[in-house]
């Protein structure tokens, strides 16, 4: 049996059964690959992890890693400390010179003992450094002091912490005359061995007189640019030297009448 299509041809009824189930089932049903896809209910929205609480204390050191040093802490200005305390017998009680600015800038010294600071230093005192220069020895530093003051009227005493560093050495000093502080002043000295600390701990304190001395006018014309042109002019002299054991030559800048000390030996720059 067979039924007019609408195209005017004939169609088995069987097919036309078939098609049209296929077609209703197509149109009622949704496909598999069709359906609408919804979230499972066990998903949920990622959200970020919200930051790692920091602890606010410092770091624990392991004891195994060397301890740290503050090389800085000497660096700190001494804070003046508290006013010197009246013992029963009368007499003040020693002042820490390490804090104290006691009787800085209360009195100007002696004619006598200003006369003798301020003396012009003698020629044949100077020295001069192969670098061209111009200083005075410690030690004379030291005679003219004890000419002023005399032996036991001053006194060096050292204010903060001794600096250690790779290369050089540092410390505060503070130059005490007659129970009064007149000036503070840092040495420095440079060392190229962990075996000549000790040296240059010493050769730190020298420096540091040195420049204490300045205050007071001691050797004041070493620092004048005008007075070293009219020394070196007079006094100083260039030579080309030569080392004994590496037979290397260099100009150096030495006194007039002082001989080329070892290792080098004076030559010709030939």
């Amino acid at each position: 049996m067979s039924v007019m299509s609408r195209f005017g041809s004939l169609i088995p009824l069987g097919e036309v059964s078939y098609a049209s189930t296929a077609t209703t089932t197509s149109a009622t049903r949704p496909s598999p690959a069709t359906s609408t896809t919804r979230p499972s209910p066990t998903t949920s929205t990622a959200r970020p992890s919200p930051p790692a609480a920091t602890s606010s204390k410092p770091l624990q050191r392991s004891p195994t890693s060397p301890p740290h040093h503050d090389m800085a802490s000497g660096l700190l200005d001494a804070m003046p400390g508290p006013p010197p305390k009246i013992l029963p017998d009368g007499q003040p009680e020693a002042v820490d010179w390490s804090r104290s600015f006691s009787g800085m800038s209360t009195v100007p010294f002696s004619k006598e003992s200003a006369d003798v600071l301020l003396r012009p230093i003698p020629p044949e005192d100077i020295e001069i450094k192969p670098d061209g220069i111009v200083y005075l020895p410690e030690i004379k530093y030291r005679r003219i002091l004890n000419r002023a003051f005399g032996p036991g009227g001053w006194g060096l005493a050292p204010r903060g912490e001794t600096i250690v560093t790779p290369k050089s050495v540092n410390r505060e000093y503070g130059l005490v005359v007659q129970g009064r502080l007149v000036s503070i002043a840092r040495g420095e000295q440079q060392y190229f061995d962990p075996e000549g600390i000790p040296t240059a701990t010493e050769g730190c304190k020298s420096n540091a007189l040195m420049r204490c001395c300045k205050d007071l006018g001691i050797a004041s014309e070493l620092w004048d640019p005008v007075f070293i042109r009219g020394f070196m002019s007079k006094y100083s002299k260039e030579v080309w030297v030569e080392h004994v054991a590496t037979k290397k030559k260099r100009k150096i800048v030495t006194k007039k009448g002082v001989e080329v000390k070892y290792p080098y030996k004076e030559t010709s720059f030939a």
